[in-house]
């Protein structure tokens, strides 16, 4: 049966490995650079104004937070990268924070979801981010954020840029989206469904 992703509360925060969650439900994994979105696009597929924090200066997600998702499912919302202005102590704790998870928790990901900007080119962090998904065996979904703010003529122009940059495949799974607008929302639902019945 299919998640009800409208049907989510907030779990947990951890700040530190011993804090990860370990009860056998699957995850799915958020990540993406501190300004791309990711928040709006979890709250767009939760269906939820703020239920995880949109900030207005990147980086506000400075811990990895857990929403159980119909009480079957875990939505993983990893901290941002890449941008948020903040003492370089704090940007190596994140680091070592999304290090462990990725050591500690690779067998419970279930599907890791790579936020890009569709208007630039995915970033040497991006790519970094796409390998560790890639090196803990989940399937990947990279989602293509701020569809809204291309014109249509620049929309594959765009996802191609991203899928030589991240060296996709034919079968790698790239989905345009808009948080704005809720493009995209339900074939990435679909996709992170099929993804939790294998």
């Amino acid at each position: 049966m299919a998640l009800n992703f409208a049907k989510a509360e907030f779990a947990r925060s951890a700040g530190t490995r011993d804090q990860f969650l370990r009860d056998g439900l699957p995850q799915f994994a958020f990540a993406g650079r501190s300004n791309v979105g990711k928040s709006s696009v979890i709250n767009r597929l939760l269906n939820r104004k703020n239920l995880a924090y949109v900030g207005a200066s990147p980086g506000k997600t400075t811990q990895v937070n857990y929403f159980l998702v119909d009480g079957r499912a875990y939505l993983v919302d990893l901290p941002g990268y890449g941008y948020a202005k903040v003492s370089r102590a704090e940007k190596e704790r994140w680091s070592k924070l999304m290090e462990s998870y990725f050591q500690d928790e690779a067998g419970r990901i279930t599907a890791g979801v790579l936020i890009v900007d569709i208007r630039h080119k995915p970033t040497a962090d991006d790519v970094t981010m796409h390998t560790w998904f890639r090196e803990s065996g989940c399937p990947e979904i990279v989602v293509a954020n701020k569809l809204d703010k291309l014109k249509r003529s620049q929309v594959e122009p765009a996802l191609t840029l991203i899928r030589e940059t991240l060296e996709l495949g034919e079968g790698d799974l790239l989905v345009p989206f808009s948080a704005e607008k809720g493009t995209g929302k339900e074939e990435l639902l679909g996709l992170l469904n099929a993804a939790c019945g294998r």
